[in-house]
C-alpha cells in the first residue's frame, strides 16, 4: 500500500488536508481559488532583507493585464541572477500570492532575483493563454534588465507541478524563437505529459496526492477544445520529438509521485539529446511534498539541492 511507503513526517501532514473534490464542477473551482485567496494573509514577509513589489505588464494592442512580482535582496552589488518562478495548481489553482515565504527563501539563499507570474488558469484561460503570459514575463524581465538590476546572461526558469511544466514548455519556446537566452530548468516534479500512461501513474494515490483522475482533468482543462486533437509540444513538453539545444535541467520528484515516471524518462530523453541532465529522486516522497511540509527533513534535503543547484548554474 502506497500509505505505508510514505515518508513519515509527510504522511502527518497529508493526514490533516481535507478532502475535497476540486473538479465536481467549475463552480467549485472558483469557490476554491477564493477560500484560498481568503487564506493569502498568512502568506506574509518574513524576511527584512529581501523587498518585493508588484508591476503589471502588457502587451502593445494586448489588454491582458499581466501581474509579475519581483524578489530581489535590499542591498545588492551590480546585475544578479534571476529565477523566473511559475507556481504550480494543476494549470486550474494556486498564485503567487501563497508562495511569498518560498519566494524570499531563494533569494536569500541564492542571492539573486526571484521574478513570480501570476498567469492566467484554466478552465477559463486553456492553452496557450497560460504559456503566453509565461513568455511576456521572459520578455519583461530582459526589457527591464537594468531597471530590475538583473544579469541577462543568468536567467532561469523554474516551477513546481503545472508550474515546472510550463517552465519546461517555456525553455521550448525560448529556444525556438531565439530572442531570449535560458541559462536553467529548475523543475519540481514538472507535469509533462497528458498521455498517463506511465507505471507512476497507476499508484493508489486517491485522498493522499495529485492522483490519476485529477491529472487528466488537470491537462482536459488546460488543453481545452484541442484536448482530442493533436497536442502542441509547448503545451506537452514529453510530446516534442526534438530536446537537443535546451538549457540544462535539474528534475526532482518524490518516489511516490504520479509524475515520477515521466520525469525520469524526460531527464533521460534530455541526457540522450546531449542536454545536461541532473535528476533526483526522493524516496517516501508524495507530490510537491516539499511544499505540503516545508519543515520536514526530506523538503529541507530538497529545498537544499535546490539552491545549491541554481548557485552552481549562475556561477
Amino acid at each position: 500500500m502506497v500509505k505505508k511507503q510514505i515518508d513519515p513526517e509527510l504522511l502527518v501532514v497529508l493526514e490533516k488536508i481535507p478532502d475535497f473534490d476540486i473538479w465536481e464542477n467549475l463552480a467549485n473551482t472558483r469557490v476554491l481559488r477564493q477560500a484560498f485567496a481568503e487564506k493569502q494573509k498568512t502568506h506574509l514577509s518574513t524576511m527584512d532583507h529581501v523587498l518585493f513589489s508588484d508591476h503589471r505588464i502588457s502587451e502593445e494592442g494586448d489588454n491582458t493585464d499581466l501581474r509579475v512580482r519581483v524578489y530581489k535582496p535590499a542591498k545588492a552589488d551590480g546585475p544578479l541572477p534571476v529565477l523566473l518562478w511559475i507556481h504550480g495548481g494543476g494549470y486550474v489553482l494556486g498564485s503567487i500570492d501563497f508562495e511569498v515565504a518560498a519566494m524570499e527563501r531563494f533569494v536569500h539563499e541564492v542571492g539573486c532575483i526571484v521574478i513570480a507570474v501570476e498567469y492566467r488558469l484554466a478552465p477559463e484561460h486553456p492553452y496557450p493563454a497560460p504559456l503566453d503570459d509565461c513568455y511576456q514575463a521572459l520578455a519583461w524581465t530582459f526589457a527591464s534588465s537594468v531597471e530590475l538590476g538583473v544579469d541577462t546572461t543568468k536567467v532561469a526558469v523554474g516551477g513546481i507541478s503545472a508550474g515546472a511544466g510550463l517552465a519546461a514548455g517555456l525553455a521550448l519556446m525560448a529556444r525556438d524563437r531565439g530572442a531570449y537566452p535560458i541559462q536553467y530548468q529548475l523543475l519540481m516534479c514538472p507535469m509533462l505529459d497528458d498521455r498517463n500512461h506511465e507505471p507512476s501513474t497507476h499508484l493508489e494515490l486517491s485522498g493522499i496526492a495529485w492522483d490519476r483522475d485529477s491529472n487528466h482533468q488537470g491537462w482536459q482543462a488546460y488543453l481545452g477544445g484541442a484536448y482530442q486533437q493533436e497536442r502542441h509540444h509547448y503545451a506537452v513538453p514529453a510530446r516534442v520529438d526534438d530536446l537537443s539545444n535546451l538549457p540544462p535541467a535539474y528534475i526532482s520528484v518524490g518516489s511516490l509521485d504520479l509524475f515520477r515516471d515521466e520525469d525520469i524518462e524526460y531527464a533521460r530523453r534530455l541526457m540522450t539529446a546531449k542536454v545536461g541532465a541532473e535528476l533526483h529522486i526522493f524516496p517516501g516522497g508524495t507530490h510537491a511534498f516539499e511544499y505540503i511540509a516545508p519543515s520536514a527533513r526530506l523538503s529541507s534535503r530538497a529545498h537544499y539541492l535546490n539552491y545549491e543547484i541554481l548557485k552552481h548554474a549562475f556561477g
